[in-house]
């Protein structure tokens, strides 16, 4: 299996993917691998720019650096079979690096690329959810949005975080979901959706 993403969602993914016996996990990013020690480029009290190890690292599967993944292709019922990527030069073109492009047979992908708020565009306005100070769906404690019989959870409604909070969240708004459902006395129209 692969991930795509090297940050703290990636190795979480990482981690929980080989707790769960995957035979073998390889997680890209796209940026060039860090210097092992403090970059000289961020002096404290700046975030320091160097390599760092999770202890989901510790536990294997294989980090590779400067990988952009090009497409996916699979079999005829939609299954991914294989990640097909290329290594590229740094920031910020990220060029491609002739003769560089490689495949991977996978039987699942995990994608946990950078976060920067759920996408406005679409869904989001045409439905007129209200927005947190963050740039988030805001919610009540339901996990209900301030459009009625639209719920909201995980990145979209908390924010970035960690992908155990993603499953809590999930389920939690599923269970909230379930009871609205219960208490509603006519059934919900059909052209209402359920943000994730």
């Amino acid at each position: 299996m692969a991930v795509i993403g090297g940050g703290d969602t990636g190795a979480d993914c990482l981690g929980t993917s080989l707790r769960q016996r995957a035979l073998s996990v390889h997680q890209f990013e796209i940026m060039p691998k860090p210097p092992e020690q403090r970059d000289p480029s961020t002096p404290w009290p700046l975030w320091p720019r160097q390599l760092r190890t999770e202890t989901s690292h510790e536990e294997g599967g294989i980090r590779d650096w400067g990988v952009s993944s090009v497409k996916f292709t699979g079999d005829e019922n939609g299954r991914v079979k294989q990640l097909h990527a290329v290594r590229v030069g740094p920031p910020p073109k990220f060029e491609s690096i002739p003769g560089s492009a490689f495949t991977l047979d996978v039987d699942l992908v995990l994608i946990a690329m950078g976060f920067l708020g759920p996408v406005r565009s679409g869904m989001i306005e045409q439905l007129g959810v209200a927005l947190d100070n963050r740039g988030n769906v805001a919610t009540n404690g339901l996990y209900q949005t301030s459009v009625e019989h639209v719920f909201a959870a995980g990145d979209m409604r908390r924010g970035q975080s960690l992908v155990v909070w993603a499953i809590n969240e999930g389920r939690q708004a599923a269970a909230a979901v379930d009871r609205y459902l219960a208490t509603v006395a006519e059934p919900v129209p059909h052209r209402h959706h359920a943000l994730t």
